[in-house]
C-alpha cells in the first residue's frame, strides 16, 4: 500500500489552499444579481453616460467641517466611463512644512456642474450639501523614511555632494504627488441582503433606497512610495496630479480587501516597503495576469521549499567532492552573501530579501562540507582529500586559472568605471555595488568550472539534479518576476543570464547520460561504498 509522504501531503494541502484562494479572487468579480420576486432591490444611479463633477479641497484636519476647514483647490468635471488627468495646486500650511500632516476631501456631485456660476465665495457649498454628492477623505501627505543622497565619490565638487545630511532615522512629511479617484460604474441591481460587506462600507443609498450614491473610491493601491515628494521648510506649494479611472465591481472588492490585509501586514511587522512591492502586483495587473501571477508564485514558493530540501538530503550525506568543483561551491557562497548585503543596502522587499538569506546560509553550509571541515569542542579541523577528489581539484584548479584571465580585468575595470562615472551613497555602498555587479555581470563564468569538470569526465551523475531541476524551474519563474516586482536591475539582468547556464547543464545531460541502473546519487545518504563487491559495482556502472 502506497503511503505518501509528509513532503507529498504537505505540498498537496498547500496548492490545494493557493488554489482555493485563486477561486476566491475570481468570485469577488462576479456581480450578484436580484431575483425578480425581491423588493429590496438597489441600482446603480449613474449610467455610462452621466456626468459628474469633482470638487477637490485641501484641509488640515483629519475630520474636517465644512467651511472654513476646507480650501477648495480644483474641479475635474468628468464623464463615468472616460479617463481624464488634471494636474493641482496645493498650497502647504506652515504646520505641513513642520512636518504635520494633510489631507484631501473630494465631493462627487451628480449630476455635473456644467455652468455653475463659481466667482462668488463660498459657492461650491451648496453643491456639497446636494443629497446626491458622495465625499470621501484621503491622506495628501504621508510619513515616510527620506531617501539615501548619493554624489561622485571622487568629486571635489561641493555642489555634487548634499548640502546637508539629512536623518534618515525617523521619518518626515512627504507629499503624495499622484492620486487616483475611481468610481464603481457597473450597471447591475442587487438586493440589499447581497450587497458584499466591504461595499457595504463605502454605500450610501438614496432617500427611497432604490438607488446607492456614486461610490467614490481613493485608489490606494496606486500610491507607491516612488511618487512620493519630501516637504521642505521652504516649500511654499507643490503640484498633485489627480487622475480619474472608472472601476468595475469586482476589482472595487479586490482593491478594497487588498487594502485591508495590507493593515493587517502592517500590524505583523511588515514595512511600508514591503507592501508597496505587494501594491503593484495587484494595483498594475488584469485579472488574468494576477491569476498567473498568484499561481506561478504559489509553485515558485513551493519549489523553493522542495530545492532547499532536496539539497540539504544530498549534502548532508555527502562525503566525497568527486566529479564537484570546489571553486564553484566557494563562489557560490561568497556570491549569495554578497547579493544578500547588496539587497540589504538596496532596501529591497523582504519578499526577495528572506530567500536570498537562507540561500546564501545554505551556501555557506555546503562550504563545511565541501572543505570536510569538522567543528567541536578541540577546535576546528578540514580532513584530507581522496585520490579522486584531488584529481578532481586538480581540473578544477585548470579551469580557475584559464577563467582568471578573463575574470579579473573585467571585475577590476568595473570597479574603477564604477567609482569615476557612477553616483554612491558611501564608500561601503560602492563596495557592496561593485562587489555585486561583478557577481551578477561575471558571475556566471564561475559555473564554467562545473561544466568543464562535467565535460572531462563525461558524466553528470554527480550532480544533485533533483534540486536542480527545482531551481532550473525557478529560474524560468524568475524571468516572470523580473518584470513584476521590484528590483534593482542586476538582479533582473541576473534570472536572464542564469537561463543559459541552466540550459546548458541541461544540454550535457542530454550528452552524458546517467545509467538508469546507477544508484541516485541525489537521494544518496551514504556514497562511499561499505564493501569491496560494491565498490566493483559502481565501477562496473
Amino acid at each position: 500500500m502506497y503511503i505518501p509522504s509528509l513532503t507529498t501531503v504537505l505540498s498537496v494541502a498547500f496548492l490545494g489552499y493557493m488554489a482555493n484562494s485563486m477561486w476566491n479572487i475570481v468570485q469577488l468579480y462576479i456581480p450578484p444579481s436580484c431575483p425578480p420576486t425581491e423588493k429590496t432591490c438597489i441600482s446603480n444611479m449613474l449610467s455610462p453616460t452621466s456626468s459628474v463633477s469633482l470638487l477637490m479641497f485641501s484641509t488640515i484636519k483629519s475630520r474636517p467641517q465644512a467651511g472654513s476647514d476646507l480650501k477648495y483647490l480644483s474641479r475635474l468635471d468628468i464623464t463615468v466611463e472616460e479617463e481624464k488627468e488634471h494636474t493641482v495646486t496645493v498650497k502647504l500650511p506652515r504646520s505641513v512644512t513642520r512636518n504635520g500632516s494633510m489631507y484631501l476631501s473630494v465631493f462627487a456631485c451628480h449630476p455635473g456642474l456644467g455652468e455653475k456660476d463659481m466667482s462668488k465665495d463660498g459657492w461650491w457649498q451648496e453643491a456639497i450639501n446636494s443629497p446626491q454628492t458622495s465625499y470621501t477623505l484621503t491622506k495628501l501627505t504621508q510619513f515616510a523614511t527620506p531617501v539615501a543622497e548619493t554624489f561622485n565619490l571622487l568629486s571635489d565638487d561641493t555642489t555634487d555632494k548634499p548640502k546637508v545630511e539629512r536623518d534618515r532615522s525617523k521619518p518626515v512629511t512627504h507629499l503624495r504627488s499622484k492620486i487616483t479617484l475611481s468610481l464603481m460604474t457597473d450597471q447591475l441591481s442587487m438586493s440589499i441582503k447581497q450587497v458584499p460587506g466591504e461595499i457595504g462600507q463605502v454605500m450610501q443609498l438614496t432617500k427611497d433606497r432604490k438607488q446607492f450614491l456614486p461610490i467614490l473610491y481613493v485608489d490606494e493601491l496606486t500610491m507607491r512610495l516612488k511618487d512620493l515628494v519630501i516637504v521642505n521648510s521652504t516649500d511654499k506649494e507643490s503640484s498633485v496630479t489627480v487622475s480619474y479611472r472608472p472601476i468595475s465591481l469586482g476589482k472595487l472588492r479586490l482593491f478594497l480587501q487588498f487594502t485591508s490585509a495590507l493593515g493587517s501586514m502592517v500590524g505583523m511587522g511588515f514595512t511600508d516597503k514591503d507592501t508597496d512591492e505587494v501594491k503593484g502586483i495587484f494595483a498594475d495587473t488584469n485579472l488574468v495576469l494576477l491569476l498567473v501571477t498568484f499561481g506561478v508564485s504559489a509553485v515558485h514558493l513551493l519549489f523553493d521549499f522542495l530545492a532547499f530540501k532536496s539539497e540539504i538530503n544530498f549534502w548532508r550525506g555527502k562525503k566525497s567532492m568527486e566529479g564537484l568543483s570546489r571553486k564553484t561551491i566557494l563562489w557560490r557562497a561568497f556570491s549569495q552573501s554578497v547579493i544578500f548585503f547588496y539587497l540589504m543596502d538596496e532596501e529591497t522587499s523582504l519578499l526577495v530579501l528572506i530567500p536570498a538569506g537562507v540561500g546564501a546560509l545554505i551556501e555557506i553550509w555546503k562550504v563545511t562540507k565541501a572543505l570536510h571541515v569538522k567543528i567541536s569542542l578541540s577546535g576546528i579541523t578540514f580532513g584530507e582529500d581522496s585520490k579522486v577528489e584531488a584529481s578532481t581539484a586538480e581540473l578544477d584548479g585548470v579551469a580557475m586559472r584559464y577563467l582568471s584571465w578573463v575574470l579579473y580585468p573585467l571585475c577590476i575595470g568595473g570597479a574603477v568605471y564604477s567609482l569615476i562615472y557612477t553616483p554612491h551613497k558611501s564608500w561601503y555602498s560602492w563596495t557592496v555595488q561593485t562587489t555585486v555587479n561583478g557577481v551578477y555581470a561575471f558571475g556566471f563564468l564561475f559555473m564554467l568550472p562545473q561544466l568543464f569538470l562535467n565535460y572531462k569526465l563525461k558524466s553528470v551523475a554527480h550532480l544533485p539534479w533533483r534540486a536542480f531541476m527545482y531551481k532550473a524551474f525557478n529560474t524560468f519563474i524568475d524571468d516572470l518576476f523580473a518584470f513584476i516586482i521590484t528590483m534593482p536591475t542586476a538582479h533582473r539582468v541576473a534570472c536572464f543570464r542564469d537561463d543559459i547556464v541552466f540550459l546548458i547543464y541541461l544540454y550535457q545531460r542530454y550528452l552524458y547520460p546517467v545509467d538508469p541502473n546507477r544508484i541516485d546519487t541525489s537521494t544518496m545518504m551514504d556514497e562511499e561504498p561499505a564493501s569491496g563487491t560494491a565498490a566493483e559495482e559502481k565501477k562496473t556502472n
